[in-house]
Formats: structure tokens, C-alpha cells, sequence
């Protein structure tokens, strides 16, 4: 197994500034998707697979067949393409096992019943464990549990190129939020110290990017400038003042816009809520009057 035939392509989604990927054994032309996205119109309740397609397209032309669609979390600003490209292509959909918290809170969040989410992993094909190996083709993968940001947060270290997810995003922009149900800025912090262990060469690819004072867009890094330049946490930065930064920081963030429709159809692996009677389906938002 190898390091030498891998290709990788980014895709960029405007509307959540979310990267996805298709990573690629260009020996074998086996691929895996990482973190695809819907195009979720709000306002409208309507959805379009525009981006997802693109990809698809990407796939068929560079004759790449999909083996995996890897999914770093279950995340809360965009809808998850990995059920529409699984109908697409027949590629399983693979997450970190801590899914299942997850699904656990957020099936008390939504009122799901029991036909709805057991909350054992349904709806993904393969659970994987921390420190679990893979294979893309001939590229050798593992999964690294980074939990913090959410309790099912894996990073993918895939022929030496690491996908974080929204565990790190570039220097100038530091790291995940830690607020959200299952989040943790202590576990965060140590889950961050996993990937400063890595090479320094380590190339980081990240699943976000705000732009910061209106820059370019980048989404690749490394581990050497993370830990030179995080604005979080540095290579010798002590816990407490990283929790301190991050708690203070969530304290002033908005409750992310998409967070409901997101969270209710990506802890079903990107499908939609079951259709009603009238064969449309809905996504619940709970209300609480203050």
C-alpha cells in the first residue's frame, strides 16, 4: 500500500463555506468522498443537488469509482449529500462511532420515536473506532477520534494528508467551537494535541473557511503551521488558557442558522426526515417562548 498515487480535488459550497473532497488512488481510480453537501434553500424548504452533482461529474471524469463517502461529524451548517450519493453510486457512508451519542441527544432534541432513530448507528454503513485502518484503492487511511467540537468528530489521515473536519480550521481562524450539545473545549484541546503528535509535514485540510479580514480563500495547512501559528492553541499553549479562549469565544457566537435542519437530517446520514401522508417530508424546529 501506498502514498504515492493520491489525488485529491476540493469543492467549495459558497452558501455554508464548507470544503468537501474527493480523495483518489490514482492506481486503482478508487475514490472516497469526504463531507458532501446539499443545496439547502431555507426560506424555500427546497433542496437541489447542484453541488453534489458536480462532483459526481468530477468522478465520472476522471473515471474515478466511489468505494467510501466519509463523513467527519454530523455537522450542524449544512445538509449532507451522503445518502443522495450513495443512492448515486452504491458507496457506504461511514462516520465515527460516537454518531450514536449524537443521535442519542438529538433524538430527545426532536421527539423521535423509536420507528424514526434507535439511535444505534442507524442509517450509516460502517461505524468506525478510533485508531480503525482503511483503504482507499492502495492508500493506506486511519481514523483518528477528535472529539471536542462534537462527541462524533473523527479526523481522516489519509497517505499522509489529514482531513480535520471542524476540529481546526486555518491558523487565523483557530479552532471548532465547542458549545454545541456533547462539546467540550477540554476534550477539544486534547483531541487537537493527537494531531500536533503527527509529521509536521503533515498537510491539513480543513472542512471550513470564514475568510478572516476578507482574505483569500484557503482550506490546506499543516501541522507545523498550526502549532506556529494558531491563533487558538499553539504547540506550547496550556489547556486552561485554550478553554478559557474557546468558552469566552462560544459565549458570543449566534446559534448557527442551519443548525435544525442540518443536525435532524445528518444524524440520518443525509436522509430526509421520512415522508408524511401527503408524501412531503418536514423538518421540526422546537420552540421555546421567553
Amino acid at each position: 500500500m501506498g502514498t504515492a498515487n493520491v489525488h485529491i480535488e476540493m469543492f467549495f459550497d459558497k452558501d455554508s463555506s464548507t470544503f468537501s473532497y474527493v480523495v483518489a488512488d490514482t492506481h486503482s481510480r478508487q475514490a472516497a468522498v469526504i463531507d458532501p453537501v446539499l443545496d439547502y434553500d431555507a426560506a424555500a424548504g427546497s433542496i437541489k443537488t447542484d453541488g453534489a452533482d458536480n462532483i459526481l461529474a468530477y468522478l465520472a471524469q476522471q473515471q474515478f469509482s466511489l468505494q467510501w463517502i466519509l463523513e467527519t461529524h454530523a455537522h450542524a451548517d449544512h445538509l449532507s449529500a451522503a445518502d443522495y450519493l450513495k443512492r448515486k453510486t452504491g458507496a457506504p457512508i461511514a462516520i465515527g462511532e460516537g454518531i450514536k451519542k449524537v443521535q442519542q441527544t438529538f433524538k430527545l432534541v426532536f421527539n423521535l420515536g423509536d420507528d424514526e432513530l434507535t439511535a444505534k448507528g442507524d442509517y450509516f454503513d460502517k461505524l468506525f473506532s478510533d485508531s480503525e485502518t482503511f483503504a482507499i484503492g492502495s492508500l493506506d487511511a486511519q481514523v483518528i477520534n477528535t472529539p471536542g467540537h462534537t462527541n462524533d468528530s473523527v479526523s481522516y489521515l489519509i497517505a499522509g494528508n489529514l482531513f480535520v473536519g471542524d476540529s481546526l480550521f486555518m491558523p487565523d481562524a483557530g479552532t471548532a467551537r465547542c458549545d454545541f450539545p456533547g462539546g467540550d473545549a477540554h476534550i477539544l484541546f486534547h483531541s487537537i494535541q493527537r494531531i500536533y503528535q503527527l509529521p509536521e509535514d503533515t498537510r491539513i485540510f480543513i472542512c471550513h473557511d470564514y475568510q478572516p479580514n476578507g482574505r483569500e480563500l484557503r482550506y490546506l495547512t499543516s501541522v507545523a503551521e498550526q502549532k506556529a501559528a494558531n491563533i487558538h492553541v499553539k504547540a506550547d499553549t496550556p489547556e486552561q488558557e485554550f478553554v478559557q479562549k474557546r468558552e469566552t469565544r462560544d459565549k458570543t457566537l449566534a446559534v448557527p442558522r442551519l443548525i435544525y435542519p442540518s443536525v435532524q437530517v445528518n444524524i440520518r446520514g443525509g436522509q430526509l426526515p421520512k415522508a408524511e401522508a401527503n408524501g412531503v417530508s418536514y423538518i421540526k424546529i422546537p420552540l421555546t417562548l421567553k
